[in-house]
């Protein structure tokens, strides 16, 4: 008997432990379903007119953000409106990508986190390439998506789309808020992520449930009448448990200000290892890459830098424009020959891709430093064509900062950067000579470039958009001074310059801001006109017009013998800006004599308020017969 009572207390005991171990195990998956501790300890205020777009806009407001680029939707409009009522400036563009390219210049241009809001589902899809193109560039971009309602995500919702897995080959973070309470922590994180280590893009989707106030979700959340038989009682208690919990905590106090960064840097043994390299140096060379613009440090110091070295500098992406417009020390030609020849070459933030030959270039006698924050871009083909001295992971700018440090004193010798000056001055005069040849019809692509570069104000940003016209802009047009220089990098893509210039018109707004586009590229994005137009973001758009892309038919027709899908034609795209509340001018070849009259009226247009387009009727030269578009 007493063996059997024991035994029937055990098997109470246990029967009780699995019980208690049963009912822990439904709370824990309730808590983390619908947070019902959480909702024990954080007030639900259903009565609250709040919602969380007036959160996000806090956050970004806390973060220094001035502009969001948006084409909208009603899944991001609470986001919006608290924006504008917080005093953060919304600018709506006339496609998603060209918002995203829009915040994109903005980051460039501005070194903090150019933001970027859209719909779901379309919405976004539309900015994957401008997205791409932010993370190949290396650009600090938060991109802020709707999406569907918590509960309704993969039932077949409206527009609803698995977003995360669509966006997290391109990213640094992809996140999904799932409560009010997360937008801050969540947001404040993007934030640093986006500028760490090498900056990139980041994604947050806000479901739509998150950005309304109580009342509202309640009102689509619940059931209108009373819940019939148990089945309903507890999809209603579910349901309003869902609903509480994204509302528990909602309106606590929060810190949103920014985290702190994380940014590598070279050690002093690897600095001092450098000092030795150059100091032996007779004939060193420095290849500048977007890196050096980068926060911390300013492009005014790495300018005072780089003409306290006196070392030759070839700039490349942002880089451009560094050293201002006719530095002594900044070389814009004959960068193959010269890199041969020179015993050793620092690449800051430069990397061994296309536009290095893959390291080809560099010469296997050259002593190679390498600097860069991402550690697969510094050492990039260096397993085939080339091999750094010294490799360091870390921050271009800083590391430039310290080796000027380190030697004090130092001055590369003057005969070196003035004989490869002097190869870029015959270059130079051979471009102009050509510049005055006539083509078989209209005007001289050379001769255009050139007045431009001539007419163009001081403190002009030039953006190019485009290929055969643009290449050979890239060898004539001269940035006046650092981050006066936009292009896609090295995505390539076609269609970042309306996007671009209306980033940059907005951070620099005394500035003048001229798109170089191709006949073919300016169809991405010309309907911007009419986002120039009502935000008064006037810019000055050059459009070389051959009725063609040239680029891929140089190579096509004599390689292939068909000019198939590369004609074009001579459109009246002066009309369209026209259209767009713009001002259009044609320029063709019986307007030479009036060419510098028809730029200075662009001018003058601009600065009255206006977007202008010129539209240029340009025929064909053999400047850049043999470059590449592939």
């Amino acid at each position: 008997k007493s063996g059997a009572s024991t035994l029937l207390a055990s098997l109470a005991d246990g029967a009780s432990s699995v019980i208690l171990n049963q009912r822990i195990l439904i709370i824990l998956v309730l808590d983390g379903k619908l947070g019902v501790l959480y909702q024990l300890f954080y007030k639900v205020e259903p009565k609250s007119p709040r919602h969380g777009g007036e959160t996000v806009a806090e956050v970004l407001k806390a973060h220094g953000v001035k502009y969001i680029f948006t084409l909208v939707g009603g899944h991001i409009s609470p986001i919006l409106v608290a924006c504008e009522k917080l005093g953060v400036r919304v600018v709506d563009t006339r496609h998603e990508v060209t918002a995203v390219f829009a915040a994109d210049a903005v980051a460039r241009l501005s070194g903090t986190v150019g933001v970027a809001a859209v719909t779901a589902g379309p919405g976004l899809t539309n900015t994957v390439t401008a997205v791409k193109n932010a993370q190949m560039a290396e650009s600090p971009l938060l991109l802020i998506g709707g999406a569907a309602a918590t509960l309704l995500q993969g039932r077949g919702a409206l527009q609803d789309i698995d977003q995360l897995s669509l966006f997290k080959p391109l990213c640094k973070l992809c996140a999904s808020v799932r409560t009010v309470r997360e937008i801050v922590p969540v947001l404040r994180r993007a934030f640093a992520v986006a500028q760490s280590g090498t900056p990139g893009p980041v994604f947050v989707e806000f479901p739509i449930d998150i950005l309304y106030p109580y009342h509202v979700v309640e009102k689509e959340l619940t059931s209108k009448g009373a819940p019939k038989g148990i089945i309903g009682k507890v999809i209603n208690w579910y349901l309003q448990n869902h609903l509480n919990n994204l509302f528990a905590g909602a309106w606590e106090t929060r810190d949103m200000s920014p985290l702190s960064l994380h940014l590598p840097q070279a050690t002093a043994e690897q600095i001092q290892q450098c000092v030795e390299l150059v100091s032996k140096a007779k004939k060193p060379a420095i290849l500048l890459g977007s890196q050096v613009t980068l926060p911390p440090t300013s492009v005014e110091k790495i300018r005072i830098v780089l003409e306290s070295l006196g070392m030759p500098c070839f700039l490349g992406g942002m880089a451009r424009g560094m050293l201002g417009k006719d530095s002594p020390i900044h070389i814009r030609q004959n960068r193959r020959d010269a890199l041969k020849e020179a015993d050793l070459v620092i690449l800051a933030g430069t990397v061994c891709d296309f536009r290095l030959s893959y390291g080809r270039v560099l010469s296997r006698r050259s002593k190679i430093i390498a600097i860069n924050r991402d550690r697969s871009q510094l050492l990039k083909n260096s397993d085939m064509f080339w091999k750094p001295t010294v490799a360091i992971q870390g921050d271009a700018g800083s590391f430039l900062v310290k080796l000027a440090e380190g030697l004090k004193g130092y001055r590369c010798p003057l005969d070196w950067p003035q004989s490869l000056k002097q190869g870029d001055l015959k270059k130079e005069k051979a471009n102009r000579e050509k510049s005055e040849e006539k083509t078989e019809r209209h005007l001289n692509p050379l001769k255009v470039l050139h007045r431009i570069e001539d007419l163009m104000a001081e403190d002009s940003i030039i953006v190019t958009d485009g290929g055969d016209f643009v290449g050979s802009a890239a060898y004539i047009l001269k940035p006046r001074g650092p981050l006066r220089w936009l292009d896609p990098g090295a995505f390539g893509t076609l269609g970042v310059g309306g996007g671009f210039a209306l980033g940059a018109k907005l951070c620099r707004p005394e500035s003048e801001v001229w798109i170089i586009y191709g006949d073919g590229s300016l169809g991405y994005s010309v309907a911007e006109f009419d986002t120039f137009t009502r935000h008064k973001t006037p810019v000055i758009a050059v459009v070389g017009n051959d009725a063609c892309w040239s680029q891929i038919s140089r190579e096509q027709v004599p390689m292939l013998g068909s000019n198939v899908a590369c004609s074009l034609a001579y459109t009246d795209y002066h009309i369209v800006a026209d259209g767009y509340g713009g001002k259009g001018y044609l320029l063709k070849r019986e307007d030479e004599a009036q060419m510098d009259n028809v730029i200075g009226k662009a001018q003058e247009e601009c600065k009255k308020g206006t977007a202008v387009l010129v539209n240029v009727l340009i025929g064909r030269t053999d400047f850049r017969e043999g470059s590449i578009s592939v």
